[in-house]
């Protein structure tokens, strides 16, 4: 899995003119799939997510969680995340989960959020959607789990 963690002060998430899903302060995750992915790496990535102290203690350092913060989560599930931009100008996207893989993992990524405490706010998986972010910082994070497996976390 891929995900792209931006802090932000407020995001939300359009769908054909109708708000889907909107945040203040918080993460906004964009979720790209890969085919080998399993629920194990579903859960794993939640909890490194939503562990990580990118939120401003009293003296500015990153020292905070987004549950220290009392910030939210929005999820937006993004298959160009996998990208493959090697050849040519036209990027492939083989890199990505089959589309019924992708929305399981995608669904499990939601309810493992609300599991430890944050009910997501999401886009439509397979939508055109528009986003919106007012980042924080800024700061925003590269998370890949296949990284994880050759590095220690």
């Amino acid at each position: 899995m891929r995900a792209v963690v931006t802090r932000v002060k407020s995001a939300s998430v359009t769908i054909d003119g109708k708000k889907q899903g909107e945040i203040g302060q918080g993460f906004l995750i964009l979720l790209g799939v890969a085919p080998d992915d399993t629920p194990a790496i579903c859960e794993k990535l939640a909890d490194k997510i939503l562990a990580l102290r990118v939120f401003e203690d009293d003296i500015g350092k990153m020292n905070r969680s987004i549950s220290d913060a009392h910030g939210s989560v929005l999820v937006v599930s993004q298959f160009t995340l996998f990208a493959d931009t090697s050849h040519g100008r036209r990027p492939s996207f083989f890199g990505a989960a089959a589309p019924d893989k992708a929305n399981a993992l995608y669904e499990q990524f939601l309810r493992e959020c609300e599991a430890r405490g944050f009910p997501p706010q999401h886009g439509i998986f397979g939508a055109d959607m528009q986003v919106t972010s007012q980042n924080d910082g800024p700061v925003t994070l590269i998370l890949d789990t296949k990284e994880w497996n050759s590095n220690a976390n």
